[in-house]
């Protein structure tokens, strides 16, 4: 690969919002013809497109002009790699897009260090050469989870509501239409000239459900105003995700999930040993299940090992759910042999300030699992493991399903 300062070229054009193209699209950098060919492959069987390009300025062009959902990029020169995965990132129709890291083959010794700095790069997940077909399928299995996941965030949904916009001061209100509507946004008419910031109203359409956050010109054009939604409280959104994926159609009936396994649970953390892991701080919905009793929870990844699994935070860490992670943990130590049926949905990755903000243990309830997830992040795989299995011989907050 070419060396070529690509940064400023992305930074340029930053105010370039490219539109939605049908189906996954995932951008792929690489002179390696064996790992296109395995990547292509992979790609092809779980209906995504795949632009290829063996030369960076292409890559750059093309992350500042069109959306995709996915980029893998080869870092056979890490600056290279370095500046796309940036690049990626200050691309605004691809900032969220879902980032792989293609690393040369190295000696045990190296591979942590190696996965340190592809993380601290930007990448999501990693891929080591030789690249395999049965790896890389695993590996994509998750990738692809998140690919629709952002995808769905970006949908818009052709509708007319009528939506009343609220000024600060004496600029009053002003009623219109939506022309589409998502979970981040909506599309209006107008043709005036908007503030910076105002605050929309408008009901669900179907529900009694208000929703009334602020908002932000995104774009304009054609007497039809982008907006930004820039406050959704999480009850409301979380009202207008499951309003916008009823409208859509059902997930893909040859849609592979996430294979876990509950492996550990404490009261406000768990681990999962799964061969395609989901990156840190991707949030997830966890459905745990024994029996008849069945636990709902949401989490944040805090730790995640390629190929081997990901311990998960907790986040709503309330009283009730308490009581019910205490009461399946108690059915599991009480069942002998017992495997809880698991599923594992992405949400997003979180790249909000909460997300990165320093934990501190409490003195008064400490949990050890979640102490080592935050204290031995850094270690390999085989060394957390050994973590584990020593916590499993400790007393009952954690369980070993």
């Amino acid at each position: 690969m070419e060396k070529v300062n690509c940064y400023c070229e992305v930074e340029r054009r930053l105010n370039y919002y490219p539109p939605m193209q049908s189906g996954l699209q995932c951008l792929l950098l690489s002179r390696d013809d064996k790992a296109v060919r395995v990547l292509r492959r992979v790609l092809s069987e779980i209906d995504v497109d795949v632009e290829h390009c063996s030369a960076t300025d292409a890559a750059v062009q093309k992350i500042t002009r069109q959306r995709f959902e996915a980029v893998i990029v080869d870092c056979e020169t890490p600056e290279i790699a370095a500046t796309i995965l940036k690049g990626t990132r200050s691309a605004p129709a691809n900032k969220r897009a879902v980032t792989v890291a293609v690393l040369e083959d190295l000696p045990t010794n190296d591979t942590q260090n190696a996965l340190k700095h592809a993380f601290e790069m930007g990448a999501h997940f990693v891929l080591f050469k030789p690249i395999s077909l049965e790896r890389t399928r695993s590996s994509f299995r998750a990738v692809r989870a998140l690919m629709k996941r952002e995808r769905r965030r970006h949908v818009r949904i052709p509708i007319h509501v009528p939506v009343e916009l609220d000024f600060d001061g004496n600029e009053g209100h002003f009623r219109t239409t939506t022309v589409d509507l998502g979970e981040n946004g909506m599309a209006i008419k107008s043709n005036r000239k908007l503030p910076t910031s105002f605050q929309v109203r408008f009901t669900l359409p179907g529900t009694s459900q208000d929703v009334a956050p602020h908002a932000e010109v995104a774009w304009e054009g054609n007497q039809i105003i982008g907006l930004r939604f820039s406050d959704l409280d999480s009850e409301t959104g979380d009202h207008l995700k499951r309003w916008i994926e009823r409208q859509l159609t059902a997930a893909d009936p040859d849609d592979i999930p996430v294979s876990c396994k509950l492996t550990d649970l404490s009261l406000n953390a768990c681990y999962l040993q799964t061969e395609s892991p989901f990156p840190v701080r991707t949030r997830l919905h966890l459905l745990m299940k024994v029996g008849e009793l069945a636990l709902q929870v949401e989490g944040l990844v805090r730790i995640m090992h390629p190929g081997a699994g990901m311990g998960v935070e907790f986040t709503r860490k309330t009283e009730t759910q308490r009581t019910k992670v205490e009461e399946f943990i108690q059915t599991l130590v009480s069942t002998s042999g017992v495997v809880p049926d698991l599923l594992v949905k992405p949400d997003a990755i979180d790249n909000s300030a909460t997300a990165f903000s320093s934990w501190q243990e409490s003195a008064e309830d400490p949990d050890p699992l979640l102490s080592l997830f935050h204290s031995r992040a850094d270690i390999s795989a085989d060394v957390f493991q050994e973590e584990l299995r020593k916590q499993r011989g400790a007393p009952a907050e954690l369980a070993q399903a």
